[in-house]
């Protein structure tokens, strides 16, 4: 089974909640009393949606995040790949250092490639907005 975790999860239910704020700069704290997830975790996701370019910071007493973007220009490929890393159905995708102790031997290796690049691009092709109902 391949399964995100929480915090993917949580972030999208974070950036849905930032889109339904129409650009207004929102705290960690208002995004954690408005979604019921405990702020650590908030502040966490933030962190990683903003290193990955997702959404904007600002420091200061009036500051706080925002969507870098609009919900249609955001995917969920970039969603996943800011909380868990690239998108890699197996440890001997094209391109990785990833590989187990059978890869010399192994007559799969590569093989995966098309699989995986299709889910990449099943996930570019599911928008924020999408996942959303078309909110924003």
């Amino acid at each position: 089974m391949i399964k995100l975790s929480k915090l993917t999860d949580y972030a999208v239910v974070i950036l849905a909640e930032m889109s339904a704020g129409e650009g207004k700069l929102q705290t960690a704290s208002g995004l954690s009393e408005k979604t019921g997830l405990p702020e650590p975790t908030v502040a966490k996701v933030l962190k990683l949606l903003a290193r990955g370019e997702l959404i904007t910071s600002s420091r200061g007493v009036n500051g706080g995040y925002a969507l870098s973007k609009v919900p249609t220009e955001i995917n969920m490929a970039s969603v996943i790949a800011a909380l868990e890393g690239p998108v890699q159905l197996t440890s001997c995708v094209d391109g990785t250092d990833e590989c187990c102790s059978h890869a010399g031997s192994c007559s799969m290796k590569g093989k995966w490639n098309p699989v995986n690049d299709a889910m990449q691009k099943a996930l570019e092709n599911v928008s924020l907005a999408q996942m959303i109902g078309g909110r924003a």
